[in-house]
């Protein structure tokens, strides 16, 4: 046999070469494939061992949303909740709020065994702390639910776990769970990571939001910082933004006191349109055909756990340079005492009138459009007063978005147009909208369903 030629050896080699490199190619392409030395190990690994897991404290209107967005982009998750009628709920996959498109999530993720409910945490790799926190005294924020959840946990933490305030908290909070977490296990001092990252979610919009909006993460440490930007960025697709946790903590106070100031500009017009008889709804719409003027629209004051409540939590700790904030929250509140006002005089007016007490309907008692949650409700406040002097005027109570409640008995919202004398429109549900004008009723249109 003749040796082979140069050329010949030369082809030889660069077919070796080509076969390296397709084999490469593939490995780089899937990575699972590099040898079956690694594909054995992985082979040999539990599932359940290689995906993170999560324990949210708190399953309300933001812990709940943020737990399912999380377990359905493959995160163990343990929702916490200290009502067990929410917990065993939950774990059935039946949603205890209003939020679309959110209870077919929860029924997959709680089918899946991504997520199931516990009024006791479990041992996770991240903790998150997702309670209400409310007011003591004068409008001073009350953390104490934050310090509750937080000693909940304290036994399972361990080293290289990542702890997370969601909360809405005062400038500090963090660190001073902080404190509390390294007074009882000293041992985690510096091991473990710890971090402020609030919600910006809209009520009726959480799923997409949850996802696409931007974040503030501020960490105690830069370190904290990246770790929890690490666990974010699992679902999140819009920028996480590094900070402090005192800036994140202020920067979730200052976009909601924000908002409340520019409501309480466009409440503060409704006032003034009131007396000087002009229509506010066509005088902001004028005005805001300016192209650097966007003023809000009016209603009948401002409620919910975000724009309500979180300008007192600057307020409590910087009462001398917050004069504008303070001034704006005092004027929303007043907006709703003025709204429960007007609505008095006009059902004394008609009784003056037509010799007989009028039937009132109160159209709708959530805190804004199409959602459930009545917290802080401007709507509930107003019905509350006005129902407390009616003198046995009959008042039809309408909610659409609720089923029933402890204090309200509710009335259709057809059946309350039709039956009421004076119609009060505090919500601007979009049924309402559907309803028609009618000359032959007295309505007073508090957040805008006619613009009239």
């Amino acid at each position: 046999m003749r040796p082979p030629t140069q050329k010949q050896r030369k082809n030889a080699t660069d077919a070796k070469t080509q076969k390296r490199e397709n084999h490469a190619d593939k490995t780089a392409k899937n990575p699972l494939k590099k040898t079956a030395k690694r594909r054995k190990k992985i082979k040999n690994t539990k599932f359940q061992d290689i995906i993170m897991k999560a324990c949210f404290m708190g399953l309300g209107y933001i812990g709940l949303p943020t737990a399912i967005i999380a377990a359905k982009h493959g995160i163990k998750i343990t929702g916490v909740d200290i009502n067990a009628k929410v917990v065993e709920k939950t774990n059935a996959g039946e949603l205890h709020i209003i939020e679309p498109g959110l209870g077919d999530l929860l029924k997959e993720v709680v089918a899946s065994g991504m997520l199931h409910a516990s009024t006791t945490p479990e041992v996770s790799d991240a903790y998150f702390m997702v309670v209400p926190t409310p007011f003591k005294g004068n409008h001073e924020p009350d953390v104490s639910y934050v310090e509750a959840a937080t000693r909940a946990v304290l036994p399972l933490l361990k080293e290289g776990d990542l702890y997370v305030i969601e909360s809405t908290s005062p400038v500090g909070t963090t660190e001073a769970m902080a404190k509390i977490i390294f007074s009882e296990r000293p041992e985690l001092e510096g091991k473990i990571f710890i971090a402020y990252c609030p919600e910006r979610v809209l009520p009726g919009n959480v799923i997409y939001e949850l996802v696409h909006n931007d974040r503030v993460i501020g960490g105690l440490t830069p370190e904290s910082t990246d770790k929890a930007i690490e666990f974010y960025s699992q679902f999140v697709q819009g920028t996480l933004h590094k900070t402090n946790s005192r800036t994140a903590e202020l920067c979730k106070l200052t976009e909601n006191s924000s908002r409340d100031v520019q409501i309480a500009f466009a409440n503060e017009l409704s006032l003034i349109c009131d007396k000087a008889g002009i229509n506010v709804w066509e005088l902001i719409n004028l005005a805001n055909k300016h192209p650097r003027v966007n003023i809000l629209q009016p209603g009948c004051g401002v409620g919910g756990h975000c724009i309500a409540v979180d300008p007192y939590f600057i307020t409590a700790d910087f009462p001398a340079e917050s004069k504008i904030i303070a001034d704006a929250r005092e004027l929303n509140n007043y907006k709703s005492f003025w709204c429960a006002e007007k609505v008095k005089n006009t059902m004394l007016e008609f009784e003056l009138k037509n010799h007989r007490k009028p039937t009132v309907a109160m159209m709708g008692l959530a805190f804004k459009p199409n959602i459930d949650d009545l917290r802080e409700s401007p709507a509930k406040y107003i019905t509350t007063k006005v129902m407390q002097s009616c003198n046995n005027a009959d008042i039809l109570v309408v909610e659409p978005n609720v089923k029933e409640h402890n204090v309200f008995k509710l009335t259709d919202y057809r059946e309350a147009y039709d039956m009421a004398d004076i119609v009060v429109f505090l919500t601007a549900h979009t049924p309402f909208k559907e309803l028609p004008w009618r000359d032959d009723k007295v309505i007073l249109d508090f957040c805008g369903i006619f613009k009239k």
